[in-house]
C-alpha cells in the first residue's frame, strides 16, 4: 500500500538518561513498521547520554542526533525534533521509556483506518485507566484529556500527522505540564481521535527524575498552564471544565507534597505551598473535589487550601512515617521489568 510507505518521524528528548537510553533506542530499531526516522535531541546533558546517541547514529542510518549547548527543557528539545522530521507522521517516545515492536505499526493503522489526526494507546507503568477501542470527535478527546482517561496529557503514545504539529509547537517558556497546555492546544484543531486499548508503550517512573523533585521556577510553570488550559476550557469546553479543575487541584497537592518531601530551591518551601495554595484557591470548587480519587487526597486538598502551614507539618509527619517504612526511597522498581516487556 502505497500511503503505508510515509515515513515516521520517533522524537526523543535526551537528558541525563545514560542507564536506560539504550534499551529506549533498541526498542525502537526492533519497530515493523518500516520507514521511521528516530531522532535524538540532546538537552545538553552532563552525563555519557550524547556519547550514546551519537553511537547509535553513527552505526544506523534512521538515527540522527541533534545536541543543545545548553540546557533548555523538554519543550525545547520536542520543538527541535518536529522542525527536523521529515516524516508525515510524527510519535514521541521519552528517553527512559521503551515500547513495543509494534507500537508505529498499530498506531499507524488505528490513525488510518479511523480517519483520525491522532491516535493513541494503552500504556503501563502510568496511573492511567484504559477503556475500549474507540473514536472520539474533538470535545469528547478534550474531556478524556481533562479526566486522563483512556488516554492522558502526555505526548507519548501517541501517533500524530506531521503537518498538525508543525503548526502547534510546545511553549518553551513552561517547563512542567507543558504536555497538558500542548495537547490541550492541539485538540482544539482536530476533528478525530482513535484509541486502541493495546499497551504498546512502557512508561518508567524512576525515583531520581525531575518530575520527583521538590519546587523550583521551572516547575511552578505549571501553574500558568494549567491556569491557561482551566480558562480556556471554561469559555471552549463547558463539559470538561470541572475534569480540568480536579486535574489542578491535584497537581497543586501533588507538588506540593514534593516540596516538602524533597524541599525547594533556596530553601523557599514555604513560600512555594503558599503559591501552590494561591492556585488551589483560584481553580477550587467542591464539584472538582467530589472527582477526586481517593479521599486522603481530597482531604489533603482541602487541608492547603486552609492553611499552608498546617499542610507542611502534616505532610512533613506523613513522610518521615512513609520513609520510616522503607516506602519511596527505593530505587526504580520498574526497571527490573524492562527487559521482560519492551522488546
Amino acid at each position: 500500500m502505497e500511503q503505508r510507505k510515509q515515513p515516521i518521524s520517533v522524537i526523543v528528548p535526551v537528558y541525563n538518561v545514560e542507564a536506560y537510553l539504550r534499551d529506549c533506542l533498541d526498542s525502537l530499531l526492533a519497530q515493523t513498521y518500516p520507514n521511521t526516522e528516530i531522532l535524538l535531541v540532546d538537552d545538553a546533558s552532563t552525563d555519557h547520554s550524547g556519547g550514546i546517541c551519537d553511537s547509535y547514529a553513527a552505526r544506523y542510518a534512521q538515527v540522527r542526533a541533534f545536541h543543545f549547548s545548553k540546557n533548555r527543557g523538554p519543550s525545547a528539545a520536542r520543538n527541535e525534533g518536529i522542525r527536523r522530521a521529515q516524516g508525515a507522521f510524527i510519535s514521541f517516545v521519552d528517553a527512559d521509556d521503551c515500547v513495543e515492536p509494534k507500537l508505529l505499526e498499530k498506531l499507524y493503522r488505528s490513525l488510518c483506518e479511523n480517519k483520525a489526526e491522532i491516535s493513541a494507546c494503552a500504556a503501563d507503568g502510568a496511573d492511567v485507566k484504559s477503556g475500549p477501542a474507540a473514536v472520539y470527535s474533538r470535545a469528547g478527546a478534550v474531556r478524556c484529556l481533562a479526566q486522563g482517561a483512556p488516554f492522558s496529557h502526555v505526548p507519548w503514545a501517541k501517533l500524530y500527522k506531521a503537518a498538525l504539529l508543525k503548526q502547534c509547537s510546545f511553549d518553551e517558556t513552561i517547563y512542567y505540564s507543558e504536555d497538558l497546555l500542548f495537547l490541550h492546544t492541539l485538540l482544539k484543531r482536530v476533528e478525530r481521535v482513535a484509541y486502541l486499548p493495546d499497551i504498546l508503550y512502557h512508561y518508567n517512573q524512576r525515583e531520581g527524575s525531575q518530575v520527583q523533585s521538590g519546587m523550583n521556577e521551572r516547575k511552578s510553570t505549571a501553574l500558568l498552564a494549567h491556569d491557561f488550559v482551566c480558562k480556556d476550557a471554561a469559555k471552549n469546553f463547558a463539559a470538561a471544565v470541572e475534569d480540568f479543575r480536579q486535574l489542578t487541584l491535584e497537581a497543586d497537592r501533588s507538588m506540593a507534597m514534593l516540596a516538602v518531601k524533597n524541599g525547594c530551591e533556596g530553601g523557599r518551601t514555604f513560600l512555594y505551598l503558599k503559591r501552590l495554595q494561591a492556585n488551589i484557591r483560584r481553580h477550587f470548587s467542591w464539584r472538582a473535589l467530589a472527582l477526586c480519587p481517593r479521599i486522603k487526597e481530597a482531604i489533603s486538598i482541602l487541608i492547603l487550601y486552609v492553611s499552608a502551614a498546617a499542610f507542611w507539618g502534616i505532610a512533613a509527619i506523613f513522610t518521615h512515617v512513609k520513609r520510616g517504612r522503607g516506602e519511596g526511597d527505593g530505587a526504580d522498581k520498574t526497571q527490573n521489568q524492562r527487559g521482560r516487556t519492551c522488546i
